[in-house]
């Protein structure tokens, strides 16, 4: 089942937050439209990721990989060759989901923590090439200055841009998770051996989970390239992976709009710490021990599951 994200109510919302959004950059400086920009691709980078942790029960340790493979692919397609940047911008998503193949079909034979570990060092690997191939990538320093289409490169072209791709790659991962393969997904995660029993190919499913989730991982690094107009070596660096892994674990990760929500918390917790500390990973870290020991199912969880309690208790009294 799919929580948080359902009903007419829930679309009120959904409807409500896009307008909002929309009308950010006629109400805000450029900075706090920045901001919400990074939010929504990082808030598409955990949804990615948690369509395999959370829907899969695949343990995806080093999405970044593909966050990173998206944006570099994007950036050097831009940058070296003379192709139309449209398309250049698309070859990024495609990389992500081609090398998503690749170490899905290294990895898929293991299963659980060997999964992720394996994963974890392919995906060091790819980083390691990226960060000392200078000629081509920029080794540590990256690429900056990438060029774009004209439409996006003002700040209020990127985030219009960032801001569509987002709905759209929301809706389309919400949809593909309320269809028969979702459905099939989540039975995976719960019992894969009951699913081989009923006649589910269950390797299957879980790399057709890896390429979807590598290729939205790969549009959410495009994204960035778009609002940052740069690319580096760190945004494939094993830390990230862990950081959006706390995105899922915040908001929670057994919901839809979880992943949204704890990567909203995230940023305007580093954004603000960070202006008095530079120790601002200390106090993450803190409010997500805190989480871990009384909000097990992440802040979005926690309140679906108090008031789905509530409305078991009203038919219950009814």
């Amino acid at each position: 089942m799919l929580q948080g994200f359902s009903g007419r109510k829930d679309l009120f919302w959904v409807l409500a937050g896009m307008i909002i959004l929309f009308i950010l950059p006629f109400i805000l400086p450029r900075f706090y439209y920045y901001t919400v920009s990074m939010i929504m691709l990082l808030g598409l980078l955990a949804t990615s990721l948690n369509f395999a942790l959370g829907y899969g029960g695949i343990y995806q340790f080093h999405h970044c990989v593909f966050y990173g493979v998206g944006a570099y692919g994007a950036a050097i397609m831009l940058s070296k060759t003379g192709i139309s940047p449209w398309v250049g911008l698309l070859v990024g998503p495609l990389m992500a989901a081609v090398l998503s193949l690749i170490m899905g079909l290294i990895c898929i034979r293991l299963s659980k923590l060997y999964f992720g570990m394996l994963q974890i060092s392919l995906g060091s690997l790819v980083w390691a090439i990226i960060y000392r191939w200078r000629g081509f990538t920029g080794g540590e320093d990256g690429m900056h200055g990438i060029p774009l289409p004209g439409i996006i490169t003002s700040g209020t072209g990127a985030y219009y841009f960032t801001f569509i791709v987002c709905a759209v790659s929301f809706f389309v991962i919400y949809m593909m998770l309320k269809s028969p393969f979702g459905s099939a997904l989540q039975g995976i995660r719960d019992n894969p051996v009951r699913s081989e029993m009923i006649g589910v190919n269950v390797k299957r499913h879980q790399l057709a989970a890896l390429v979807i989730c590598g290729f939205f991982a790969g549009v959410a690094g495009v994204l960035f390239v778009v609002v940052d107009n740069s690319v580096f070596p760190n945004m494939m660096f094993w830390t990230l992976s862990m950081e959006v892994m706390i995105m899922c674990l915040l908001g929670g990760w057994l919901t839809f709009m979880g992943p949204i929500i704890g990567a909203g918390l995230i940023v305007v917790i580093r954004t603000v710490a960070s202006g008095y500390t530079e120790y601002w990973s200390l106090i993450l870290g803190i409010i997500l021990m805190l989480v871990i020991f009384f909000l097990p199912d992440g802040v979005l969880g926690y309140f679906v599951n108090k008031f789905k309690g509530r409305a078991d208790k009203q038919m219950v009294k009814g």
